[in-house]
């Protein structure tokens, strides 16, 4: 059963599981788990996107002062910046999702099929590859940019 203590709480407020042993992997209970972070995290980035657009709205000035208003536009700047990754990761979010409510294989490598694992999961919710797998990936994108 998860820990309930607030100390080991993840970024959405979700204990860590805690499997059983000899626990079926990727079975309902860890499923659920997985689902209720994924759909947190989803919940919080649209927050944010709904803040920054009201923030945008309610802050925009006409500042009379050029370096004012260079300022505000930097700061819009790096805000829209800021929600497009955040959008982009919503979608990747809602992709996992749809794997993990529509298919088996949510948690398994999708280069090799071995179990992603619990923890890495944790880490990553949206990972698709195993660390063995991503680590190779990384190697090969280094080799070919360079």
């Amino acid at each position: 059963m998860p820990s309930k203590s607030t100390a080991n709480l993840g970024v959405i407020g979700i204990a860590p599981y805690e499997p059983e042993a000899n626990e079926e992997y990727m079975n309902d209970e860890q499923r659920a788990h997985f689902r209720s972070i994924l759909e947190g995290w989803k919940k919080q980035l649209m927050e944010e996107v709904d803040r920054t657009v009201h923030h945008m709205k309610d802050d925009a000035a006409n500042f009379p002062d050029p370096v004012d208003r260079a300022a505000q536009e930097e700061e819009f700047s790096l805000e829209l910046r800021t929600r497009d990754r955040e959008r982009k990761l919503i979608r990747k979010i809602e992709k996992t999702l749809t794997k993990l409510n529509e298919t088996d294989e949510y948690g398994y490598c999708e280069a090799c099929g071995i179990e992603i694992g619990i923890r890495r999961l944790e880490a990553r919710p949206t990972a698709d590859l195993c660390v063995d797998c991503k680590s190779l990936q990384e190697i090969k994108e280094r080799q070919f940019n360079h």
